[in-house]
């Protein structure tokens, strides 16, 4: 049945109600999936140009591959990657995922409690 066949019907015993509500349900599908699916992929696309927009030389970043690398050099829409020492390859702005920031407290050069050997377990 098609929704004006729907809204045509209308007996004496209440089901126009139900035939309002059944199109008003099918008017929230796209809303929902407007909501739930398209809105937030445009954000993440917004923040991912915007992040690419600014990214500059000298910046450590890795790409979509999972090359990490800093930036020597900007044309239009490419990058120059330095990926070791005096290795740059050339790479399209849009394959860069983020950028690499360097964390608060190096943890692999601070020795932990593990790392100290224990009184009881000294056999001396």
């Amino acid at each position: 049945m098609n929704v004006l066949s729907l809204l045509a019907q209308e007996d004496n015993g209440g089901g126009g109600g139900a035939a309002i509500i059944q199109l008003l349900i099918l008017l929230m599908i796209p809303v929902a999936m407007y909501f739930l699916m398209i809105r937030p992929q445009r954000r993440r696309m917004k923040a991912q140009q915007e992040m690419q927009s600014a990214i500059g030389i000298g910046d450590e970043v890795v790409t979509t591959s999972g090359v990490y690398g800093f930036i020597t050099g900007v044309e239009d829409d490419k990058f120059w990657l330095e990926i070791d020492d005096d290795v740059q390859i050339r790479i399209a702005k849009a394959a860069i995922q983020g950028r690499v920031t360097p964390s608060a407290t190096p943890a692999a050069s601070e020795p932990t409690a593990d790392a100290t050997p224990d009184a009881a377990s000294d056999p001396a």
